[in-house]
């Protein structure tokens, strides 16, 4: 029988993390599963609550803060499920959705890897798929964004209308990505030079190369409560953004390195610094 791996990385994300484990363990999917959380030496508490309440949950401590890419390598590599679910700690997981996400992957054998509709806590709609990163893509995804985030009627009526359909994008997001073990280790697993952000985009890029499809599917849902361990560190969080977007664009599109360096030079970023 299918088996699934549930793989939650964590920094300083406490009631986040708790929240997340509740709705796994409040209503557990009926696949076979574990749990596994690895944390990136958090100073909030987070490793003591896991185990006080949630003693079932394997725990993998990295001892360092490794990254997000890094560290759901370590979880990947210390479990051996026929799938892996890479979750974000600061995820709610309704009943069901997790068995959606496996019977919709196992019902079409060219599909490596599926995400699910992502909503926020008010149910609105999150832009969790799309096509590969380019300049172009970018900038039209920033304009969309923005309009999305002012409640433009037309923009959130085709962002709703696109999230309520399944397709076949470049990537999902790996805030809920559901990827079969075979593939993920074809691929050679994520890529940690992305300390994070980017890491499932190059993810899916690496499982595409290797024949998979990537699947976005609105058969399951689940709420994303996106960006907030982020706050607890917004500089570092901005600077790794930029690092990875430059790692990004030095592997897929290295032409457009110089400018986006330029781009970074006069907003006053500087890659070289250390957090």
């Amino acid at each position: 029988m299918t088996s699934v791996d549930i793989i939650i990385v964590s920094y300083n994300a406490r009631a986040d993390l708790e929240r997340c484990l509740h709705s796994l363990h409040a209503a557990p999917p009926a696949t076979p599963h574990r749990i596994v959380v690895v944390d990136n030496a958090s100073s909030d508490g987070s490793l003591e609550a896991v185990q006080r309440g949630w003693p079932d949950v394997v725990l993998v401590p990295m001892g360092r803060n490794a990254g997000f890419a890094a560290a759901n390598n370590a979880g990947i590599r210390a479990t051996h499920g026929d799938l892996i679910l890479l979750l974000n700690s600061d995820t709610i997981v309704p009943a069901g959705a997790i068995d959606r996400l496996v019977a919709r992957l196992e019902r079409e054998p060219a599909v490596v890897a599926v995400g699910p509709r992502l909503v926020d806590g008010e149910g609105r709609a999150e832009w969790s798929f799309g096509r590969m990163l380019t300049p172009w893509n970018e900038a039209w995804r920033a304009l969309g964004g923005s309009l999305y985030n002012r409640r433009v009627p037309a923009v959130t009526w085709h962002v709703e209308r696109a999230s309520r359909r399944e397709a076949y994008p470049h990537w999902v997001s790996g805030a809920c990505l559901l990827v079969r073990r075979r593939a993920a280790e074809a691929a050679g697993l994520l890529d940690e030079r992305y300390f994070m952000y980017e890491e499932d985009v190059d993810f899916c890029a690496a499982l595409r190369a290797h024949g998979g499809k990537i699947l976005f599917t609105p058969e399951a849902e689940v709420v994303h409560l996106r960006g907030r361990s982020a706050r607890s560190a917004p500089a570092a969080t901005r600077l790794a953004y930029h690092r990875s977007h430059a790692a990004f664009y030095a592997k897929h599109a290295p032409r457009w390195v110089p400018w986006l360096r330029a781009w970074m030079r006069v907003k006053g970023i500087k890659l070289e610094e250390r957090t």
